[in-house]
C-alpha cells in the first residue's frame, strides 16, 4: 500500500504519464469534458472533492511550470486567483477566453480531472515542467537560461 500522496489508482496512473509541456486540466463538476479525453472523474457530490484539495494534491505530485485559467478569474474570482498564485508560486500564469478553456484547451489536454467543485471559473490548466535541479545540476551540463534561476 502507498504510504502517502494520491491513492486513487486512475489519477495516480494518469499523473505518471505526464511529461514536460503536457497539459493537465482540473475542472469543476459542470465542465464539458470532450468525449475522447482521458477523463479521470473524481466527482462524488457537490464540492466533493473540492477544486483546491485536488489541485493541492496534484501539485505535490508533479512539477508545474505554467498555470492557465479563464481570463475572468483574476477579476471575477480574485480569491481563487490569489490561491493559485500562492500555491503555484514560480509558475508562469496565463489566461485564455472562457470559451477557449471549454473548447480548444480541453481538447489539447492530455488528462482532464473532474472534481465535484461547484465553483465559478473552476477550470484550471497545469502545464508540466521539469525539476530543474535534478536535470541540470551536473558539472558538464549547460543550463538553459529559462532554468538557470531555478537551480
Amino acid at each position: 500500500m502507498k504510504r502517502h500522496g494520491i491513492l486513487n489508482a486512475e489519477l495516480s496512473g494518469a499523473l505518471a504519464t505526464l511529461g514536460h509541456t503536457d497539459l493537465l486540466l482540473v475542472v469543476d463538476a459542470g465542465f464539458p469534458v470532450p468525449r475522447d479525453a482521458h477523463r479521470v472523474d473524481l466527482a462524488i457530490a457537490e464540492n466533493l472533492p473540492d477544486l483546491r484539495t485536488v489541485l493541492g494534491l496534484i501539485a505535490d505530485e508533479i512539477v508545474v511550470e505554467g498555470v492557465v485559467r479563464a481570463e475572468d478569474v483574476p477579476t471575477h474570482h480574485p480569491r481563487l486567483d490569489a490561491w493559485l498564485r500562492e500555491r503555484f508560486a514560480g509558475a508562469e500564469f496565463t489566461t485564455r477566453p472562457h470559451a477557449e478553456v471549454l473548447g480548444e484547451l480541453a481538447r489539447s489536454a492530455k488528462v482532464v480531472v473532474r472534481t465535484g467543485a461547484f465553483e465559478p471559473w473552476g477550470n484550471i490548466g497545469l502545464y508540466c515542467g521539469v525539476d530543474a535541479p535534478r536535470w541540470f545540476d551536473k558539472e558538464d551540463v549547460v543550463v538553459p537560461p529559462e532554468y538557470a534561476s531555478k537551480l
